[in-house]
């Protein structure tokens, strides 16, 4: 029974908890919904309610005076938004991701995701923004179940083939250009790269017990290499191991020639006899 229970947990199947809430983080009924919203108690997730007003909230292309509005004015006056709030977010920790709906249901409209890197980076923002105001009204955040942004977006709105409009229930999520993630996001590809360079160990800091594990190792690998009849070269391995990025290639000495099957019998039957004339 329990497994049952819990393979339809947040499905259409199960009849207990809301399939809407635990998907997107919001339902249509809200309150009133007769099945259960599992709030969490934390969580990487923020939803930051209503909290985009775009130009044309009324109509669509139209602006409060009934007035065309050009769709680049429309984009522009969203990006000046997104990155705004990125920046001020961005103060509490890395950014995940950063998600602003398109719809026009009352419940979703608005809506603003931001999935931070750890969970308690999004405690700390939902703690700084507690009675705070954006543009004259309330910012109401929250935590928000939702954790995989694959299952809350319309796919069909992403191939423009959504034929619930703004009224459809999965998320329509707003697209940023180019340039402006390249700009937002790029800071965190950079700095985990700076990040893993000063963070791998290099060999000529290493710690002395590190130095006598690879000594050893180097003295094993040796030791196969001379009893096999290979000739022993450590010094041009040590230094083309540390050789630096970028540095030109030091010439190697060419690999020995491979033995025949013949030549390694007759090598393998001689240690043999070697061997029992030692017993």
């Amino acid at each position: 029974m329990a497994e049952h229970l819990a393979s339809i947990f947040g499905t259409e199947k199960d009849r207990v908890n809301c399939p809407f809430y635990f998907k997107i983080g919001a339902c249509r009924h809200g309150d009133r919904c007769s099945r259960l919203h599992n709030r969490p108690t934390i969580s990487p997730t923020l939803l930051l309610s209503n909290m985009y007003h775009r130009p044309d909230m009324i109509t669509p292309g139209v602006d409060a005076q009934g007035q065309p509005i050009d769709p680049r004015k429309i984009q522009e006056h969203f990006e000046d938004f997104y990155e705004d709030i990125f920046e001020e977010l961005n103060k509490f920790g890395e950014i995940e991701s950063l998600n602003v709906c398109d719809n026009l249901a009352d419940h979703m409209i608005g809506n603003v995701y931001v999935q931070f890197r750890e969970e308690d980076q999004a405690a700390a923002a939902l703690q700084a923004l507690q009675g705070r105001f954006y543009s004259g009204r309330p910012i109401i955040a929250d935590f928000s179940p939702v954790t995989d942004f694959r299952e809350a977006t319309c796919r069909q709105y992403e191939e423009n083939s959504c034929n619930r409009g703004g009224y459809c229930n999965f998320m329509h999520v707003k697209v940023i250009g180019r340039e402006l993630r390249r700009k937002l996001f790029g800071r965190y590809r950079k700095y985990r790269r700076s990040r893993s360079r000063s963070g791998s160990p290099r060999r000529r800091s290493a710690s002395p017990r590190q130095r006598r594990d690879r000594e050893s190792r180097d003295r094993d690998r040796d030791r196969d290499r001379d009893r096999n009849g290979r000739r022993s070269d450590r010094h041009d391995r040590e230094g083309s191991g540390r050789r630096k990025h970028g540095s030109p290639r030091r010439s190697r000495s060419p690999p020995p020639s491979r033995e025949g099957s013949e030549e390694r019998r007759a090598r393998i039957e001689q240690w043999n006899r070697e061997r029992e004339e030692k017993v």
